[in-house]
């Protein structure tokens, strides 16, 4: 588990050359199919070395859920345990680690005319205003929420409606679901400006590939809106909204590495606070060694 741009498929791929492992993608962007550059999708010579489960399982224009992560999850697991292998879980996305550890079966399921009447209020107040609603009721959501994050603080003010307690206690309340001794490993950079930097490397990296090109060939997709789930995601929304002309190239590069930025705070902001994980520092010259020596007890142990 990590930050966006601190390393984890090269490590986990390192890991997947030293010990019988097969990775599965804990990311809610690389299920999409044709998002390839702003996803940092692994390319094919990684994929030969180390091939991932759940890349490109969905159309852009569909939804994928935690809930949906979390069942594929599960029957890849047994699969690789019955092939004498060893589950590999690399990602992101935090909701999709703890729905998997935790469950999320006490979770209400959408609500299509509850969420709408959500996005009808804050077309009118705003996000930041919703977000404050949420504070009110739910701090420990809100608190690692940015203000703007439309898709999951109206999933949150839904859940709160439709059962009348906050999301986080739910998730509090929810039992361990894996029958697995799980080792979890958490990269925290020691210096969050070198982190910043990789951000902004990557990013320009991704332009330079052809993003803006990637999203114009997306758009062409029927049925593929600004407001699903995919083109929310960091990089795509802010090149929908340079391709619509509501922003220039240096408002797409601006927002888009704060975008990734808020994001990784995000991320380090779940991590912190997780329970059982070890922490290594992503930028320390011997992380290799130090993953490698924590995998090798975990497995030697059975």
């Amino acid at each position: 588990m990590g930050p966006t741009a601190s390393g984890k498929t090269a490590l986990a791929v390192s890991l997947v050359e030293r010990f019988p492992l097969e990775i599965i993608s804990v990311d809610s962007a690389l299920v999409y199919r044709g998002m390839d550059i702003g996803t940092a999708k692994p390319d094919a010579a990684t994929l030969a070395r180390a091939p991932h489960h759940l890349l490109d399982i969905r159309e852009p224009t569909e939804v994928y859920s935690a809930a949906a992560f979390c069942d594929d999850a599960r029957r890849l697991m047994g699969d690789i345990v019955t092939r004498g292998k060893v589950p590999l879980l690399v990602g992101g996305t935090m909701l999709y680690f703890r729905a998997l550890l935790n469950g999320l079966n006490d979770l209400p399921r959408a609500d299509a005319a509850l969420r709408q009447q959500l996005e009808i209020e804050a077309a009118s107040r705003g996000w930041p205003a919703m977000h404050a609603d949420l504070a009110r009721i739910d701090p420990p959501t809100a608190a690692r929420l940015a203000p703007n994050d439309s898709q999951r603080i109206g999933r949150a003010l839904e859940i709160f409606q439709l059962t009348g307690t906050p999301m986080s206690a739910l998730l509090d309340q929810a039992q361990t679901a894996l029958p697995y001794r799980v080792l979890q490993l958490a990269l925290i950079p020691s210096d969050r400006a070198v982190l910043h930097q990789r951000i902004a490397t990557r990013f320009d990296a991704m332009l330079a590939d052809g993003l803006i090109d990637e999203v114009k060939r997306l758009r062409r997709i029927p049925g593929l809106s600004a407001g699903l789930p995919a083109m929310r995601a960091v990089g795509y929304r802010q090149a929908w909204a340079y391709l619509n002309g509501e922003i220039d190239l240096k408002g797409l590069r601006e927002q888009g590495l704060a975008a990734t930025r808020q994001l990784a705070k995000r991320q380090l902001t779940w991590l912190r606070s997780w329970p059982d994980a070890v922490t290594l520092d992503c930028l320390a010259p011997d992380l290799e060694t130090q993953a490698c020596a924590a995998a090798g007890r975990h497995l030697a142990a059975g």
